[in-house]
């Protein structure tokens, strides 16, 4: 039975529901990652304190999910990403949204959305771990430049990330050339098969370097019991959940059972496509 959720959660569950029939559907490959993932095997469902939704596909899948999603002219539902950003899309990786809601986070362009589900690719990257390191340098610079470029000064964040997001708003866009960065990340997460390498995982991820993982972590995407529904993840998760988090199974502190959110606006019943 589902718990009780707050109003967020309840609609990004039905962003959730939608979003796993359309890729058993079309016959996609996705796997829930991170939060998401830990929700699913500690609490059957959301963290109590949690209000995103992160999933991973390899490239192939990913891609097509993109194109298949921009056809779709049904229901509330719509994708954005590096192969059909909007005007003020300034993320290396795809994000459906429900159009029928309202958001603005705390983020250097203040960009209007709605609240969404974050789809990232999943890269792979090396036979062994030592070289899947090596080859994630040539995108670590990038990202960091990109995602220092969205991020919005916050409180609690360590005092370097801070300074590091304050000192790259002042890099000129023509010297840093921010659209040429956001395709050769994109490049550099589809390029190579997910399938076709040991060591591989979500190069956008929020832990960066260690979201590379050996590839049999993820293995078949295997269905978990998620709130009311059921959705893909890992087939292993106890080495996946270790390998991100350490010692998973321990409720945090109560100071830290927080959202990563940080949001200006939030309305869940006005569009972010209305004028007013």
């Amino acid at each position: 039975m589902t718990k009780d959720l707050t109003q967020t959660q309840t609609k990004l569950l039905a962003m959730f529901k939608w979003f796993h029939a359309f890729c058993v559907e079309h016959r996609l490959r996705y796997y829930a990652l991170g939060g998401t993932m830990l929700g699913a095997v500690r609490h059957q469902g959301f963290i109590p304190w949690d209000d995103d939704i992160d999933v991973g596909m390899p490239p192939q899948d990913y891609l097509r999910c993109i194109e298949l999603m921009q056809k779709n002219t049904t229901g509330n539902y719509v994708v954005e990403s590096p192969v059909n950003p909007g005007q003020d899309f300034w993320y290396p990786f795809a994000k459906m949204y429900d159009t029928s809601t309202t958001v603005v986070e705390n983020t250097a362009a203040r960009i209007k959305r709605g609240i969404c589900i974050d789809i990232f690719p999943l890269a792979g990257m090396a036979d062994t771990m030592r070289e899947a390191k090596q080859n994630y340098q040539k995108l670590a610079w990038r990202l960091n430049l990109v995602l220092g470029h969205i991020a919005g000064i916050r409180h609690g964040r360590r005092w370097y990330k801070n300074m590091f997001i304050r000192a790259v708003r002042f890099l000129p866009d023509w010297l840093v050339q921010y659209q040429q960065l956001y395709s050769q990340i994109h490049h550099l997460s589809t390029q190579i098969d997910f399938d076709s390498k040991a060591y591989g995982g979500n190069l956008c991820g929020a832990y960066r370097c260690k979201e590379i993982m050996p590839r049999d972590f993820f293995g078949a995407p295997t269905l978990y019991s998620f709130e009311d529904t059921q959705i893909f993840g890992v087939e292993k998760p106890d080495e996946y959940l270790t390998h991100l988090y350490g010692n998973w199974r321990q409720i945090p502190p109560k100071e830290k059972r927080k959202t990563h959110h940080d949001f200006i606006t939030i309305d869940l019943n006005k569009s972010y496509l209305s004028e007013n």
